[in-house]
């Protein structure tokens, strides 16, 4: 059973785009790196850096010093119904934390083919209205309000 306590991590250039990656279980849905931490001791950050590792192959202990960064900023929110079954019964809420990380502009993706079929770079104001999640598209706008 998946822990109810997730990171969700906006990736981005120095340019301006962000990196959406499309699930393969939905089509259409267009979201940044997420993932639950594996331990409920496991450290934020290095679940932050984890789920990046696998859903997009970027290392982050390879890019500069301070790449990645928390954003400071948690939500709560409700499970969608077709994702509970990954939970212990009964839970409906998840605690999401928001990260960042800073990435060269010519960083190769590699997908992890059971959880995204497609990638693309888009412009942050493009991006964070194509997120199917509201709090993907916050997390996205609050990182650039924060930026500029």
């Amino acid at each position: 059973m998946k822990i109810p306590i997730s990171v969700l991590v906006v990736i981005y250039k120095s340019n301006g785009e962000v990196l959406l990656i499309e699930r393969a279980d939905k089509a259409n849905f267009w979201q940044s790196v997420t993932g639950s931490i594996d331990a409920i001791d496991e450290d934020l950050s290095v679940a932050a850096a984890r789920e990046v590792h696998e859903e997009t192959g970027i290392n982050v202990a390879l890019l500069s010093l301070g790449a990645l960064q928390s954003m400071h900023h948690q939500i709560d929110y409700e499970i969608y119904p077709q994702w509970r079954h990954r939970y212990a019964p009964g839970v409906i809420k998840n605690t999401e934390h928001w990260f960042s990380l800073l990435v060269p502009d010519d960083t190769p993706i590699t997908l992890a083919p059971r959880e995204h079929v497609a990638y693309q770079w888009v412009h942050f104001q493009e991006a964070a209205s194509l997120c199917f999640s509201p709090s993907n598209g916050q997390a996205i706008s609050q990182l650039f309000s924060v930026l500029d």
